[in-house]
C-alpha cells in the first residue's frame, strides 16, 4: 500500500541531508470546467484596427473583405462565433498612448518575448546562432517552465521535416531542431493549404528557438536533445486524431500561411483572386479557415481546449500608439462566447501571464517572467467563464534549482 506520509518524511529527510529546502503542499485540484490544452496559432503583421489615415500601415483585418472566416468569428450570432471571445484593446508592447515610446520590433523580438516577458535587447531577425547574433539563450522561458513540470508541449512548424524534394514529410526519426531559415520554389510540393509550390519557414516566428533549455543548443542534426518538441505540421492532424497532442501547442504556418508574405501570383479565396497585400491577408483567413475546424473537430479542444489566434506586432506610421491595435481572438468551449468583446488592455505578457496561470508554472522567486511580472498586466481570464482559469493544472509538479513544489493527490491513490 503506498503511503504518502513516509514518502513525504523520506524526502524531508532527503532534502534535508543534501541542505536543500524542501516544500510539499497541495496543487490547486483540476476543476471539470478549467481549460486543459492550449492551441496558439501566430500570424504576421497586420493590425486589427488602425485609423484610417495611416496609409503606411498594411490593411487592417477587422472588417476586411479579404479575411471573411476571421470576421465572423467576431460577428455576434455567426455560428463561428458561438465559443469565441475577443480583445479590442490588444497593443505592441511597449506601446504608449502617444506612440513615443518605441515598442519592440521586427518579428522575431516579439517571439521571444511571447515566451519570455522581454526581448532581451534583441531588435532583428537573426537565426538563433547566426553570427551576429542577438539572442539571450540561457534565459528562463515558458516551455523551459513547463518542461521542468513535466507538462508536455509542442511546436508545430510548417514546411520543415520534408524530404529534399518536398513532396513527403520524412521519417521521425529523421526530423530536426529547425535552426536555420529557408525557402524556394519546387514543382513536387504542393502546399496543402494554399496550393502554391512555394515553402517559406522563418526561424523567427517561433521564439521557443531562441532558448537553449527548448532548442538544444546549436545542433541541427535529429541527435538534438530537444527534437521531439518539433515536428512538421502535417504531423498535427495525426496528433489531434490520435488525442495525443501536448499540452501547449504552439503553430507556426509559414510566410505565406500567417500572412506575412503574398504567393508570387497572388491567391484565389472564395473565388477572387487577390494580389499585394489583400492577398497575404487572404492566405492567413484561408489557412484559419481549414486549420481552427479540424482542431475543434478534436477530442483535445471539445474537453475545455482554447485555440488563441495571435499577431505579432503593429505596424504603420506611429505604430506604437494606443491606436494601432492587434488581433486577439480565443476560441473554446469556455470562452464567455458569442464574439464577446473585452476591452481590457492587453499584450503580449498578457497571454505569458494567462499560460503561467493555467499550467500553474512560476520563476524560482514564484512570479511571472519577465514583463508579464509587471503589477497591472492583465492575463486573458476576462475572456473566458468563471472558473476556466481556476486549477486547470492538476499535476504541479515544478523543480528549478532547489524550489521544490508537489503533488501527491494522485500518488496516495496508487
Amino acid at each position: 500500500m503506498f503511503n504518502l506520509n513516509n514518502l513525504v518524511k523520506a524526502a524531508s529527510v532527503a532534502a534535508l541531508t543534501v541542505g536543500v529546502a524542501f516544500v510539499a503542499q497541495p496543487a490547486q485540484k483540476a476543476s471539470a470546467q478549467s481549460i486543459k490544452h492550449v492551441f496558439v496559432i501566430d500570424l504576421e503583421n497586420h493590425n486589427f484596427t488602425q485609423p484610417s489615415d495611416d496609409t503606411k500601415a498594411p490593411q487592417q483585418i477587422f472588417g476586411n473583405p479579404a479575411a471573411p472566416y476571421l470576421n465572423s468569428l467576431i460577428t455576434p450570432g455567426h455560428p463561428n462565433a458561438a465559443q469565441v471571445s475577443y480583445a479590442s484593446a490588444y497593443h505592441n508592447v511597449l506601446a504608449t498612448p502617444s506612440g513615443n515610446n518605441p515598442s519592440i520590433h521586427p518579428s522575431e523580438p516579439n517571439y521571444i518575448w511571447q515566451e519570455a516577458g522581454d526581448n532581451f535587447g534583441v531588435l532583428n531577425d537573426n537565426d538563433p546562432y547566426q553570427v551576429p547574433g542577438g539572442t539571450n539563450q540561457d534565459a528562463l522561458s515558458l516551455s523551459q517552465l513547463l518542461q521542468e513540470a513535466g507538462i508536455s508541449w509542442k511546436s508545430y512548424q510548417e514546411d520543415i521535416d520534408l524530404t529534399s524534394d518536398k513532396s513527403e514529410v520524412l521519417p521521425q526519426d529523421q526530423w530536426t531542431v529547425p535552426l536555420t531559415r529557408f525557402s524556394g520554389t519546387l514543382d513536387t510540393y504542393t502546399n496543402p493549404y494554399n496550393g502554391s509550390h512555394q515553402f517559406d519557414f522563418a526561424t523567427k516566428h517561433d521564439g521557443q528557438l531562441f532558448f537553449t533549455a527548448t532548442n538544444g543548443g546549436n545542433d541541427p542534426t535529429p541527435s538534438n536533445p530537444q527534437v521531439s518538441h518539433y515536428a512538421p505540421l502535417q504531423q498535427l492532424q495525426k496528433d489531434l486524431d490520435n488525442n495525443t497532442v501536448a499540452r501547449y501547442n504552439l503553430i507556426t504556418p509559414d510566410q505565406f500561411n500567417d500572412s506575412h508574405t503574398a504567393l508570387t501570383n497572388g491567391f484565389t479565396y472564395n473565388g477572387v483572386h487577390y494580389t499585394g497585400d489583400s492577398a497575404a491577408i487572404a492566405q492567413g483567413d484561408n489557412f484559419l479557415s481549414i486549420i481552427i475546424p479540424q482542431i475543434q473537430a478534436s477530442k483535445a479542444y471539445k474537453d475545455n481546449g482554447a485555440i488563441i489566434i495571435w499577431y505579432d506586432e503593429t505596424e504603420g506610421t506611429n505604430q506604437n500608439d494606443f491606436s494601432h491595435t492587434l488581433t486577439e481572438i480565443v476560441i473554446s468551449p469556455l470562452a464567455k462566447g458569442n464574439a464577446y468583446e473585452s476591452t481590457l488592455n492587453y499584450t503580449h505578457s498578457s497571454d505569458l501571464k494567462s499560460l503561467q496561470e493555467l499550467f500553474n508554472v512560476y520563476t524560482p522567486e514564484g512570479g511571472f517572467l519577465g514583463d508579464a511580472n509587471t503589477p497591472g498586466t492583465n492575463d486573458l481570464s476576462d475572456l473566458f467563464k468563471p472558473g476556466a482559469f481556476d486549477g486547470s493544472h492538476k499535476y504541479s509538479y515544478h523543480q528549478r534549482k532547489f524550489n521544490y513544489q508537489w503533488n501527491f493527490e494522485d500518488l496516495n491513490s496508487k
